[in-house]
């Protein structure tokens, strides 16, 4: 299908469009609009992963097209694309996106909302611009999407969220536009230093041959008012797009607070992304946006817009420094086992089921840090299964804490005892929650773990960058996970029914409603799915991580003691 991609970004903008036309009186119309558009995007989503062919390096179904240009004189032509496309490293985004979307809106059928034509249009436009951050194949068009998120999420939880939602809404958009300001010093940056080979020879009036306008361009025969600067991440991640002499040229002298300016690029985008992962220590904006945002919002945080972060360091830190990224790989690793451990810790602290799933989130997310520092098939590998499973068990475990707030209007992991007669049902999802995500083996959460703990393992006889104590250290967390899991649910779900009695209502406790088997159901299904038949994600995913860390390691070793000769 023609613009299948423009599809999965513009419907719910469209159907956003529609809903803020319809009168605010006609909730029920409102509410079916934006499923729809949800369900479709998952049908696209569907469509576009059953077509994705794996076996194919190059990106799939890639839209491109001229946005806006400027000539800047002497300095160059400025360009900006609209470019779209997916490749094994997004693929499974696209997926889990389209599935969240959907459980995002049932689970908002209910929310007693304020303005509820306000609140599903920003809903739709978060599903539209996170879908877009996975699409995008322009720099500056992911900055935009990256930003757009900002927007919807700051209202949703700023509005809709509970009695310090201002204070999490505000901690949330500053800590995100600091993150954000980070990748736009670096975009900039980056943007100066690379040009399109073949709008170059276009502008130049040359043959339309990449290799020849790089030759020339590293030669220094072109003139620079002829350059065409890009913002195109491929391009970027190719080093003969560098023009020589500029401030992020491979072999370049510049210097910033006396160390190469390659090496600071790659931190200060690395930081970007980490604040929306988040990493420890710039995770506390995470655990007060979770507990004041409504439960879909919590969801969706969850769920898919931490993913924009890791996904950032997959499509564009990691491929456009590669030799930062093989110097830094021990400290990022150590900063995944830092979040792994703490969050853990923090967890098994919690009186707050929702801030114990929180940290628990945050834990998890220190998984995918370690996968990837290890450039290990196996652990790139494993860090994308991570993503796509955490993103849907993390999902579940925010649906059932939303439950026990609408039956109870309480969170207390205190203020419950024996729920499992009262609400069996119920019970049997929680379990399943809690123990696929700390890792029970036949749940999607144990393939990601453990191929992210192998390949942390063999990194060390494998490329030789990571202790074998990262692992290990790593394992630990698992069982902290275990620890404060199996904690919650012996308080909270065994022995003798009992409620507080201020949380008592009089009338006998009521279990799963039919929307809510609806939302917990596919997603229990898909969690057993994919974690007895791993090879249905991995068949599409792992082709491109072999190529990710082959790409990494030739390139990232090749360069490095070029890099490493600029230090002081």
């Amino acid at each position: 299908m023609d613009h299948l991609l423009s599809l999965l970004i513009f419907l719910p903008l469209l159907v956003a469009a529609i809903i803020l036309a319809v009168p605010s009186r006609f909730i029920k119309a409102i509410k079916l609009l934006t499923l729809g558009a949800a369900a479709a995007v998952l049908v696209l989503s569907l469509m576009t992963w059953f077509s994705f062919n794996p076996s194919q390096p190059a990106y799939q179904f890639v839209e491109k097209a001229d946005w806006f240009g400027l000539q800047l004189s002497s300095f160059g032509y400025f360009q900006v694309q609209y470019f779209l496309g997916v490749d094994g490293l997004s693929i499974a985004m696209v997926l889990l996106t389209g599935i969240v979307g959907v459980i995002g809106v049932l689970s908002s059928w209910n929310l007693q909302t304020k303005n509820p034509k306000g609140y599903f249009a920003l809903y739709l436009l978060l599903l539209a611009s996170v879908m877009g951050c996975f699409l995008a194949l322009d720099m500056f068009l992911f900055y935009l999407f990256f930003e757009f998120m900002l927007l919807p999420m700051y209202f949703l939880i700023g509005i809709w969220g509970g009695p310090r939602r201002e204070y999490a809404a505000i901690k949330f958009f500053l800590y995100t536009l600091v993150g954000s300001l980070f990748i736009l010093i670096v975009m900039i940056g980056l943007y100066t230093s690379v040009i399109d080979p073949i709008a170059t020879a276009a502008r130049a009036g040359l043959s339309a041959n990449q290799n020849a306008t790089q030759f020339l361009l590293q030669t220094g025969k072109l003139a620079s008012e002829n350059l065409v600067h890009t913002f195109s991440i491929p391009a970027m991640t190719e080093a003969a797009n560098y023009i020589p002499g500029s401030m992020l040229h491979l072999l370049s002298d510049r210097e910033i607070f006396g160390y190469p300016a390659r090496l600071l690029a790659f931190l200060v985008l690395f930081a970007g992304f980490a604040i929306k992962i988040p990493v420890v220590p710039v995770h506390t904006w995470l655990p007060d946006a979770h507990v004041e945002a409504p439960t879909p919002i919590s969801v969706m945080l969850a769920a898919v817009l931490l993913k924009v972060g890791a996904y950032g360091l997959f499509r564009i830190a990691f491929p456009v420094f590669p030799e930062a990224a093989v110097y830094f790989s021990s400290f990022i690793a150590g900063l995944g086992v830092l979040s792994i451990l703490y969050g853990a810790f923090c967890a098994l602290a919690m009186s707050d089921l929702k801030k114990l799933i929180a940290y628990s989130s945050v834990s998890h997310m220190g998984f995918v840090l370690l996968g990837l520092a290890s450039f290990t098939t196996e652990g790139v590998s494993g860090a994308i299964y991570q993503l796509f499973s955490h993103g849907l068990i993390s999902a579940m475990l925010f649906l059932v804490v939303g439950v026990l707030y609408d039956r109870y209007h309480n969170r207390q992991i205190s203020g419950f005892r024996g729920l499992a007669s009262a609400l069996p049902a119920f019970t049997f999802f929680v379990v399943v929650a809690f123990f696929a995500s700390l890792g029970l083996p036949g749940l999607s959460g144990f393939i990601a773990e453990l191929l992210v703990l192998l390949g942390a393992f063999t990194s060390a006889s494998a490329n030789g960058l990571l202790s074998r104590w990262f692992a290990v250290l790593a394992a630990f967390g698992i069982l902290l996970g275990a620890a404060y899991y199996l904690w919650a649910l012996q308080r909270m779900f065994f022995g003798k029914f009992w409620i507080k009695p201020e949380l008592q209502t009089g009338t006998t406790p009521q279990d799963l409603t039919a929307r809510e088997y609806f939302m917990l159901v596919p997603l229990a299904i898909l969690i057993l799915a994919f974690g007895i038949f791993p090879h249905l994600l991995l068949d599409k995913v792992s082709p491109a991580a072999a190529g990710f860390v082959n790409t990494m390691l030739s390139e990232g070793k090749t360069n490095l003691p070029e890099m490493l000769n600029l230090l002081p």
